[in-house]
């Protein structure tokens, strides 16, 4: 039946309808004015009521009328959009053409349906049916015509049966619902059923290929806007991975992603999947996907999943200043959509009546099944038809995508006259009646917000959970984190999340993950965190992220949380030592972590004590823990000394304390081995003692040593010429040793999951790398007074017996200082020293105008460890208390002591070493080149170079 035209409009809808009539005559579109009077007072209303019925009139003036002399517009069936597209396209030769036809075919059948609605009250129901069926209609025809297209120039997909294989096309959403609004988007997942390739063309490909490129065609038939317009904006990214997926899945792909990591909106996704059109295949990806969107038992999880997402949107309402939204908004559309699928998620395992995608089917089913009253299904119902209504009328008026209610007066009497409201007080007072009553059914499920979850705590978690685009992400971020530079942060938070979705989580790790990155969120930006901070914390969040167990540390301990963030904030070394080696994260639950550093004394015991808990056959797990227990250690000396519990000398007596317990239990462990295989020295059964000595130069000589240093170390045994094993497999002693070094070395250099041990540098043994493993004590001593290099003194000068016996200490202690305090020429000890220092810095100094390499620029560490050295030789055979010590702070007060160097000389060596130390420390803690710039080092530089200049000048270029 037509409807009669009103008899009057407002006087501003009157106004609109001569406007836009006058505009049709000056268009040349008289040829409207031949239609029947009713036919041209409907058509009249129309433009009057929609803009994009006027606007379509304009561009396409016989589509229109076509509509009305063919009386389609007035036909009550939903017409057979298919059979039309169909005939339409028929004759269609390329995809530009294709474009074309879909998108006149689309704007007629809008306009049809855009009429029906807003001029002649066609019901709910069929205006909602018939926008659904166009979509299909336009959808299939599409993909029809581009699939015969590909296989044309690319082959017939088949599997290994070679059975012809067709893409299925996912319908999400409204349209997986047969529900679409005037205006929606489209959501669409692309599926194939098995892999093989094409066959029938000259270039065949992969199954994979062909439909990726087929869907990838139809995207653009549909979504790429032309002179015509665009059929629908077409939405991928509810398929598996989001955006950084591939286009297409396997039915085999599609159903392990959703076994194995099927998030809780993706159920809720696929609660209204639909497959569009038919094929044989149909039914089995059904059937395949049911147990991830339905479960068997009742599934009450859901809820709390629910309120979040409802708690993202009341976000989302926030942040776009969403007034008057008949969807978000309190008691909207999707609060009603919320409450059905719910109780299809959790009833409908064991309901199959339930496992339906249209809303207002399943709102009977629900009275039926006990879970609604009958009130509340027409509380529901009600308020679902009245504002779908509304936001179609809503979205007919300019074919714009949107929920919120007209501000402009011209479209609210447009809604008025649709609606048949004689006010706008009227109307706003039964739209507030409907969705107060849908908000009240909803807290009644769902409840309130929980009161212990700030605003704050919900902002990070919308802007995790949201997908947006980035300039809203940007403008969301301005708001909550003004002191993070947006970019930057976004990117990081951006990067990490499409990193989450191509990983294989699990369910449980999938919940964790969205709990906890919003607590990290906020408790970066609560302790005024930089960005920078951000990004290493997703660091090391990035290497556990497939380990669930530490995802939920962090989550149930928020101390733990703390400290990682404050770590990761103080120290880029420390973020990428714990991102290699997660076990560490265990040690962040102690809530003494930085103001409990070990004492210097106990590395030892405990690590003794740790080691005799593994059986002494598992060397594996021997070397495993000596690598985890030097990790933890660190850790905590570092916490330490963020904190400023700890200078740096005494940083680097802990961390040289820890490697001096180590060797020894790697020692102990090599003895042990190499004995049971060959037994052991006769001479250290006599002696009582192992007859073998570790030397330690350089930093682990000198106590300075630093998270990243390696050690430079001597073997030496004392063993008693043709000495041989007792036990086992009889060797020379001198074998056995060299065995017991490789051990040794072995231990320490495996790389294990845990990493190396530490580096060993063996290059200042007697003959360097051409000399013997491990030498003779006399050895040593006959080399090092008759072969060795000046260079190999100055290294004696920081060197230090670390592990071995007393009597093994006392001798290497005499050598030391006998070959310390020999006697020199003064003008070739300048030369040799004056020239090696030049070699090292022609090779390895990396200073510029800018900034000074902290070692080795003029003025920097190893000029002034070269002048103590170069001192101590000098001046050791009149004063041999210089020769006492081997780091560098000491031997400048021996040195003043001898009144070899003056008070002020002192303090400015010891004060620039230590200030040069500590800023090199930091830069190792940050993971930056050892550098400090020029005008911080200036003053202190010349106050070294003077001092050089003065002891070492004669042969020296070093200004």
């Amino acid at each position: 039946m037509i409807k009669p035209v009103p008899k009057q409009l407002s006087a501003c809808l009157a106004d609109v309808q001569r406007k836009n009539w006058q505009q049709c005559l000056d268009s040349e579109l008289a040829m409207f004015d031949t239609l029947p009077a009713q036919a041209l007072a409907h058509f009249k209303l129309a433009i009057t009521l929609s803009d994009f019925v006027h606007r379509s009139s304009l561009q396409a003036p016989q589509l229109v009328l076509d509509l009305f002399v063919s009386g389609q517009v007035y036909q009550q069936e939903i017409p057979d959009y298919q059979d039309l597209l169909e005939h339409s396209l028929s004759s269609c030769q390329s995809e530009e053409q294709l474009h074309h036809l879909l998108r006149r075919f689309r704007l007629q059948q809008m306009v049809a349906i855009a009429i029906a609605d807003m001029v002649l009250d066609s019901p709910l129901d069929v205006s909602l049916q018939a926008l659904s069926q166009l979509a299909d209609a336009l959808i299939i025809a599409a993909q029809t015509w581009l699939t015969q297209y590909c296989q044309k120039k690319w082959g017939t997909p088949q599997n290994s049966q070679g059975e012809r294989l067709p893409l299925l096309v996912y319908a999400m959403g409204k349209l997986g619902g047969e529900e679409l609004n005037f205006s929606s988007d489209i959501d669409l997942i692309f599926i194939y059923p098995q892999s093989g390739s094409t066959v029938g063309a000259r270039r065949s490909l992969d199954n994979q290929q062909f439909f990726t490129r087929l869907a990838q065609k139809l995207i653009t038939a549909l979504h790429q806007i032309t002179v015509d317009g665009f059929v629908y904006r077409v939405d991928m990214r509810l398929r598996p991975f989001g955006e950084s997926g591939p286009i297409v899945m396997s039915f085999s792909a599609m159903e392990d992603y959703y076994q194995e990591q099927g998030r809780d909106w993706e159920r809720y996704a696929m609660l209204k999947a639909r497959l569009v059109g038919s094929s044989p295949y149909h039914q089995q990806l059904s059937t395949r996907l049911r147990p991830f969107v339905y479960r068997r038992y009742i599934d009450f999880s859901v809820i709390d999943s629910l309120r979040r997402m409802k708690m993202m949107i009341t976000q989302e309402v926030r942040r776009k200043q969403l007034l008057n939204n008949i969807k978000l908004g309190a008691g909207g559309i999707r609060e009603i959509e919320f409450i059905v699928q719910v109780f299809q998620l959790i009833r409908g395992g064991r309901v199959k009546q339930l496992q339906q995608r249209n809303l207002l089917t399943v709102l009977p089913v629900l009275v039926a099944s006990g879970e609604i009253s009958q009130s509340t299904r027409q509380a529901l119902e009600q308020a679902y038809r009245f504002l779908r209504r509304v936001e179609n009328i809503v979205q007919a008026i300019d074919d714009q995508q949107t929920q919120t209610l007209p501000q402009d007066n011209t479209d609210q009497q447009r809604l008025l006259y649709v609606m048949d409201f004689p006010s706008w007080a009227e109307f706003m007072l039964c739209l507030s009646q409907y969705m107060q009553a849908v908000h009240q059914e909803f807290i009644a499920l769902i409840g309130e917000d929980s009161p212990d979850t700030g605003v704050q705590d919900e902002q990070w978690v919308t802007l995790w959970h949201n997908q947006w685009p980035e300039s809203e992400s940007l403008s969301w971020l301005e708001q909550i984190a003004p002191q993070w530079q947006n970019k930057a942060a976004w990117r990081t938070i951006s990067l990490f999340r499409h990193e989450a979705d191509r990983r294989m989580l699990g369910n449980r790790g999938r919940q964790v993950l969205d709990k906890l990155v919003p607590l990290i969120l906020w408790s970066l930006h609560q302790a005024d965190y930089k960005e920078f901070t951000l990004e290493r914390v997703f660091l090391v969040l990035g290497k556990i992220i497939t380990r669930t167990a530490y995802l939920e540390l962090l989550l149930e301990n928020t101390g733990a949380l703390k400290h990682l963030c404050k770590l990761c904030h103080a120290s880029l070394w420390l973020t990428e030592h714990i991102a290699k080696y997660p076990i560490l994260l265990d040690e962040l639950i102690d809530p003494k972590l930085f103001n409990n550093p070990p004492k210097l004394s106990s590395y030892t015991l405990e690590l003794r004590e740790l080691m005799l808990r593994i059986p002494e056959q598992d060397l594996e797990s021997q070397m495993d823990v000596l690598r985890q227990y030097k990790q933890a250690m660190h850790l905590r000396i570092a916490a330490a000394d963020i904190v400023g519990v700890m200078p740096v000398t005494q940083v680097s007596a802990h961390l040289t304390a820890l490697a001096e317990a180590i060797v020894n239990e790697v020692i102990n462990l090599a003895w042990l081995q190499v004995s049971a295989r060959y037994g052991v020295p006769e001479s250290s059964i006599d002696q009582g003692h192992k007859g073998f000595a570790v030397l330690g130069y350089g930093k682990m000589g000198g106590i300075e040593l630093s998270y990243a240093s390696d050690l430079d170390l001597v073997f030496i045994h004392c063993s008693q010429s043709h000495d041989m094993t007792i036990g086992g497999r009889e060797v020379p002693a001198s074998v056995f040793y060299t065995k017991l070094a490789q051990r040794i070395m072995h231990i320490f250099n495996t790389r294990m999951a845990s990493g190396v041990l530490y580096e060993l540098d063996m290059r200042l043994r007697p003959s360097g790398n051409s000399g013997m493993l491990v030498v003779h004590i006399d050895s040593f001593a006959q080399y090092q007074r008759e072969q060795a290099w000046t260079w190999e003194h100055q290294a004696l000068v920081r060197a230090r017996l670390i592990y071995g016996n007393p009597a093994l200490a006392q001798q290497f202690s005499t050598i030391r200082q006998s070959l310390l305090c020999s006697s020199r020429d003064q003008q070739k000890l300048i030369a040799d020293v004056v020239q090696m220092r030049e070699k090292m810095r022609s090779h390895l100094d990396s200073s510029d105008d800018q900034y000074v390499d902290i070692k080795q620029g003029q003025g920097g560490l190893v000029d002034i460890e070269f002048l103590a050295q170069y001192l101590v030789l000098q001046y050791s055979h009149q004063v041999p208390d210089i020769a006492r010590y081997c780091d560098n702070v000491r031997i400048f007060e021996q040195l003043f002591k001898a009144k070899v160097i003056s008070l002020s000389e002192q303090t400015i060596l010891s004060q620039v070493y230590c200030k040069l130390r500590d800023s090199g420390h930091r830069a190792i803690l940050q993971n930056q080149k050892q550098l400090i710039s020029t005008q911080e080092f200036d003053q202190h530089k010349q106050e070294v170079i003077d001092i050089w200049q003065k002891f070492l000048g004669q042969g020296n270029r070093l200004c």
